[in-house]
């Protein structure tokens, strides 16, 4: 098992997402002729401020290590990943490439909704080494309460997004059962969990575009299943979508961005007697001293962004950006 793992540490060293690393996207076209009854409560400048003054925190963690203090300004799937990318970091003495989040952005999508929770999403520049540009979620819970950072999704190299309104206009905030659309936002994210699962052998994979998260998963899956039939080890993985875990914006085009978290645990088990190991730096780290065993379970928060057109445009449902994140890794 060991040996077999040998190969897996190394696909896993260069990170799940390749299609990321050195790609941006393309940036939502504003369109200034959408009418709304409502103006948005939110400036750009309020909002420049608001990430300025989060992105202040979480550069603070990342300069220290430390997560104190990091819940004030970050919560739901974003601080269950950093947390777990702080701990790795304070093990291995670096912090990994993809945790940079760039301070500039090219495009603020602010709500005209009144009530709360309110959603902003901010689509970031490319980071100076020219990894993807961020798709940020900004969540605010109540009036008296600070906007916080609930999740970052990676972009993929060449991903269309849909149009909203300019800032100024602003854009609705949707719901988790939003109609008129090929899928209701929940169901979407379901069927794409099932995917993720199943690959092309799911029932719903002819209802979603190719992507870079299952092409590389895919991928990783096949390698390690390579090194476990050497050893007569089996794995397997199962998405379950996180519950309340989901939030939509609806666009200009009538379509809705979907930026959700779904949870997986990846269960490797070694045969022929043999230990089941960590199969990267982020793995063993987050294992630290604990015993190993012949099988091993680790949980990942995956955070996916998914573009869902209206039914009347009869278009399969797009993965625009994902994360992938390892936070517990035990022995069974």
């Amino acid at each position: 098992m060991r040996r077999g793992m040998t190969a897996v540490a190394a696909v896993l060293a260069l990170t799940l997402m390749v299609g990321l690393s050195a790609c941006q996207g393309q940036v939502p076209v504003v369109q200034s002729n959408t009418s709304s009854s409502q103006a948005p409560d939110l400036t750009k400048a309020q909002e420049k401020t608001i990430r300025k003054e989060i992105l202040a925190v979480v550069n603070k963690a990342n300069d220290t290590k430390n997560t104190d203090g990091l819940d004030q300004r970050m919560t739901g799937p974003a601080l269950a990943i950093r947390t777990s990318e702080l701990a790795i970091a304070k093990a291995t003495g670096k912090l990994d490439a993809k945790t940079d989040i760039p301070s500039d952005m090219t495009q603020t999508v602010i709500p005209t909704n009144s009530g709360w929770p309110r959603l902003v999403y901010t689509i970031t520049t490319t980071t100076q080494d020219q990894q993807s540009k961020r798709l940020l979620v900004l969540k605010q819970d109540s009036a008296r309460s600070n906007y916080k950072l609930w999740a970052v999704a990676r972009l993929f190299q060449g991903a269309k997004l849909p149009k909203f309104a300019i800032a100024t206009i602003g854009s609705q905030i949707g719901e988790s059962d939003d109609s008129g659309l090929v899928a209701t936002p929940q169901e979407a994210v379901r069927q794409y969990a099932d995917v993720l699962q199943n690959g092309s052998s799911s029932k719903y994979a002819s209802n979603f575009a190719d992507d870079y998260f299952r092409q590389d998963l895919s991928q990783l899956t096949a390698t390690v299943q390579q090194g476990m039939e050497r050893n007569k080890g089996t794995q397997q993985q199962v998405f379950t979508p996180s519950s309340g875990a989901i939030s939509v914006m609806r666009s200009a085009d009538g379509g809705d961005l979907v930026v959700a978290s779904i949870d997986s645990v990846w269960t490797r088990a070694a045969g022929e007697g043999r230990e089941s190991q960590p199969a990267s730096d982020a793995e063993k780290a987050l294992f630290g001293n604990g015993k190993a065993t012949s099988t091993m379970k680790v949980t990942y928060v995956n955070v996916v962004a998914l573009y869902i057109p209206p039914a009347k445009d009869k278009q399969p449902i797009t993965a625009v950006g994902a994360e992938w994140q390892p936070v517990k890794v035990e022995a069974l």
